[in-house]
């Protein structure tokens, strides 16, 4: 199977155009790859030399569903479907016969671009045996307030969630108690975030080798139980709690009836890949 690949990081693009696309249709083969490739991010990988984190799915946009055989000039393509993106990657197939034998040359040669914490959307076209998969990551929409106003919808938000008995994956959950604001918690979840914006990171692991655990025993937070949930990209905390609920183990975390207190921040680097961060910082006191 012969598998090519084009690739493309562009700036940011301010659009005044609109272009319906209700007209475009996902495909049973395009839309079993996209299930493939957010299971695959569902779970912690091996890419390489490096590991990934549980990443939550990318939302289909028909936007990115760009044609194989269309323009390869991926700016052009985004200004003409009105997507005001950041960064965009887009990977090109030639041979794989179906969403399965695609999935596998995903895996094979561009795990590092699907495990990408920084993509958001994600759009699939198929033309026989040509494939054209675009990741994408759009410009910031949220009119955010400070770190703690939005930490605080953010709480609202998982509580809201915590509200209503759901299944993280293949495991139920009860209706829990909401989770109270945690000054302390909140302090450690934000400068965790500024530090993943700041030195362009995404992991639960700080670059002093500090767990989420480690840094509220620093901060003086006694616990009997410590969790973290994190997102990169999303701007809203509406579309970060949507993104963890859609994962398994961030679900899992947010309905995990033992919590009783949360702190939570985000923070922006234009500079760093994501461009934008989260930290949910949930605890059990002693």
């Amino acid at each position: 199977m012969r598998v090519l690949s084009s690739v493309a990081c562009l700036g940011a693009l301010s659009l005044g155009l609109v272009i319906s696309t209700s007209a475009l249709a996902i495909s049973g083969d395009e839309a079993q790859l996209i299930e493939s490739i957010n299971a695959y991010r569902s779970q912690a990988q091996r890419c390489g030399d490096a590991g990934s984190l549980e990443l939550p799915p990318l939302n289909s946009d028909t936007r990115l569903a760009l044609s194989p055989e269309g323009t390869r000039d991926l700016q052009q393509a985004m200004t003409r479907a009105a997507y005001p993106m950041v960064n965009v990657q887009a990977i090109s197939l030639s041979g794989p016969r179906d969403a399965k034998a695609a999935m596998s040359a995903i895996e094979e040669s561009f795990c590092q671009v699907v495990l990408d914490p920084q993509f958001v959307d994600i759009g699939v076209s198929q033309e026989g045996r040509d494939w054209r998969i675009v990741l994408a990551r759009p410009l910031l929409s949220g009119r955010l307030g400070d770190w703690q106003a939005e930490g605080q919808k953010l709480l609202q938000e998982v509580n809201a969630a915590r509200k209503i008995p759901r299944q993280c994956g293949g495991q139920p959950f009860a209706a829990a108690a909401a989770l109270s604001w945690n000054t302390t918690l909140a302090g450690v979840a934000a400068n965790h975030t500024r530090a993943m914006a700041n030195q362009n990171f995404f992991d639960h692991i700080d670059r002093d080798g500090r767990t989420p655990g480690d840094r509220a025993e620093l901060a003086g937070y006694l616990y009997q139980q410590i969790g973290e949930n994190i997102a990169a990209g999303r701007d809203t905390p509406r579309k970060v709690v949507d993104g963890w609920l859609a994962s398994p183990g961030h679900c899992a975390t947010l309905m995990n009836p033992d919590y009783r207190e949360l702190g939570a921040a985000y923070a922006v680097d234009p500079k760093s890949d994501a461009g934008i961060y989260w930290t949910a910082l949930f605890g059990s006191p002693q």
